[in-house]
């Protein structure tokens, strides 16, 4: 499950969403989050689900920054373009995380404080060679006043300033299918609001995908290639269409 535009909208609960996941817990459903924001810390996404009705232990939290991290190997060093949460996976993984270079790899996130600053510091270390690696490439993050520009934008820009083609390790990408199939196993729906990252999950999981129209897409798509599982206006409408496998 997804939490941008699923549970929330910034700091904006979803109606129905807590009471969503409680009824589906009920069924016996275990729900593992996994977000491509990679901005705060994983305590600081237990704090925030709580806040808004949703109990959630620091393993069923899955991050982008986390499978950032993956790629990289203890013992090297990064620049930081992005939030608390990307240093926090980088310093759990036993990578140094550095505000500028020389270092071994840049790694992108989304961050409201991204400036002239961020961009030169993390061009300047990918075109001397270190690996440029983006949480994700979300174009766009939803918030209640409408769409504010995502990590895919800043990393954009980070690629266009340095040359450099990054590695993408968030949603749909391998590196988080591999984390989410060491911290959860087989993977039964996965619920989202953004065809191209959780749609594509969905499909590289072989799973069947829930979209849910409160976040980033607002209208069902057309045709059959694409159109998912279950569609609803929001996770509480979409509980009330799924069912739990048997076990």
């Amino acid at each position: 499950m997804d939490l941008d535009g699923v549970i929330w909208l910034a700091d904006q609960p979803i109606p129905g969403s807590a009471e969503a996941v409680a009824a589906l817990r009920q069924r016996g459903v275990r729900l593992v989050f996994v977000t491509n924001n990679s901005s705060l810390r994983v305590a600081d996404y237990v704090a925030k689900l709580a806040g808004m009705g949703v109990d959630a232990a620091p393993e069923d939290v899955l991050t982008s920054a986390q499978a950032a991290a993956s790629l990289l190997e203890p013992g090297t060093s990064a620049v930081v373009c992005g939030g608390p949460g990307v240093t926090e996976a980088l310093e759990e993984r036993g990578v140094e995380p550095r505000r500028d270079g020389p270092a071994d790899a840049v790694v992108v996130g989304w961050h409201r404080d991204f400036d002239f600053a961020r961009l030169t510091a993390a061009a300047t270390a990918a075109r001397a060679g270190a690996r440029l690696i983006g949480t994700n490439q979300d174009a766009t993050y939803p918030t209640p006043d409408g769409l504010l520009p995502g990590a895919g934008s800043i990393l954009a820009a980070v690629e266009v300033a340095a040359g450099v083609e990054a590695t993408v390790a968030g949603k749909p990408h391998p590196p988080i299918i591999e984390l989410l199939r060491q911290r959860a196993g087989p993977i039964e729906l996965v619920v989202g609001d953004r065809l191209d990252t959780d749609g594509a999950l969905a499909r590289a999981l072989d799973a069947p995908f829930g979209l849910v129209l409160s976040g980033v897409t607002r209208q069902a798509p057309e045709g059959s290639d694409q159109r998912p599982a279950h569609v609803a206006v929001d996770l509480r409408a979409l509980a009330a269409q799924i069912e739990p496998a048997p076990r």
